[in-house]
Formats: C-alpha cells, sequence, structure tokens
C-alpha cells in the first residue's frame, strides 16, 4: 500500500506539472509553478470541505499559479535562431504548440489542456474550472475550431485569417 501512495503521488506530481508545462513551456518554470501551487495547496488546506475533490482543488491551484506566473513574467516568444542543434525537431513542436495555445484564451486554455493532455472528463473539467458541463463542452469546441483554424493557416498566418486580410 506504501509504495501504491507513492506511485499516486508521482503520478500526480507528473500530471501538475505537465498541465504547468503547458502553459509556460519551460522545465523550471514549471517546476517552480507546481512548487508554488503545492505551498499554497498546503497554506490552505484547511478551506478544503471535501476532501475527495482534493486532486481537482489542486487542479484548479497549478492553473492559477500559471496564470499568475504568465501574467508576471509576460513571456517573450522564443526566437528560433537561439535554438540548438541537438533536439531541435522537439523544441520547435514545442513552440508551435504553444503559439497555438496563445491564441485561446485563458479558460479555453485550461480546458484543453485538461481534457486532451491530462485526459480529464467533460464533468471534471467544470468542477475544476466552476463551470456547468455545456459551458465546458461549448468552450471545448470553439478552443478546438480555433486551434484547427490556426493550424491550417499555417500557424503564422493565422493573424491575417483572424483580421479578414
Amino acid at each position: 500500500m506504501h509504495r501504491n501512495g507513492r506511485r499516486e503521488k508521482t503520478e500526480n506530481y507528473e500530471k501538475y506539472y505537465r498541465m504547468a508545462y503547458s502553459y509556460v513551456f519551460c522545465e523550471q518554470d514549471a517546476m517552480d509553478i507546481v512548487q508554488e501551487g503545492a505551498y499554497r495547496a498546503i497554506l490552505k488546506s484547511d478551506l478544503l470541505k471535501q476532501p475527495e475533490y482534493l486532486d481537482t482543488w489542486i487542479c484548479k491551484i497549478v492553473i492559477n499559479e500559471a496564470l499568475r506566473f504568465l501574467k508576471k513574467n509576460k513571456l517573450a516568444s522564443v526566437d528560433m535562431e537561439s535554438l540548438p542543434e541537438q533536439g531541435q525537431e522537439d523544441q520547435v513542436e514545442d513552440i508551435d504548440l504553444q503559439r497555438a495555445l496563445d491564441k485561446l484564451d485563458e479558460q479555453e486554455r485550461a480546458i484543453v489542456v485538461l481534457r486532451y493532455f491530462e485526459e480529464e472528463k467533460i464533468e471534471t473539467i467544470g468542477q475544476i474550472m466552476n463551470l456547468n458541463v455545456s459551458t465546458v463542452k461549448s468552450k471545448l469546441y470553439r478552443a478546438m475550431d480555433k486551434l484547427k483554424k490556426y493550424m491550417e493557416a499555417g500557424g503564422v498566418n493565422y493573424g491575417r485569417l483572424e483580421k479578414g486580410v
């Protein structure tokens, strides 16, 4: 039982890390976000009224922490010339994904991350985001439509498409 608990904690940490990483696309920043989120969760643990929703509650804290980090740091876009040679394809894919996700508003981005990166159920996403199921579904549909249009336009040209140019 002790090992299962440790495995569950590790899986949860990895889940929170992936969520944070999907916002900042930087390993160290994602680890800092998770650490700060864990700290805030511990400080406010007495506010959690239903322990069965602990994971949902921590997800929300990590998302809020990632958004706080982005607002505080106003991350600059990555210069393609500065990418190292080795492993460049993975980093380019990360940059493409980051740019696509940046086209979404904060709620849409969180919903997409939770649904497709963390494979959460629509109902769970609704609990995390304080939204009803139909709102989650419609926001997810709109977000996926934006991502599809962005990718079909070749990414960079999306701004022109969006403005009707």
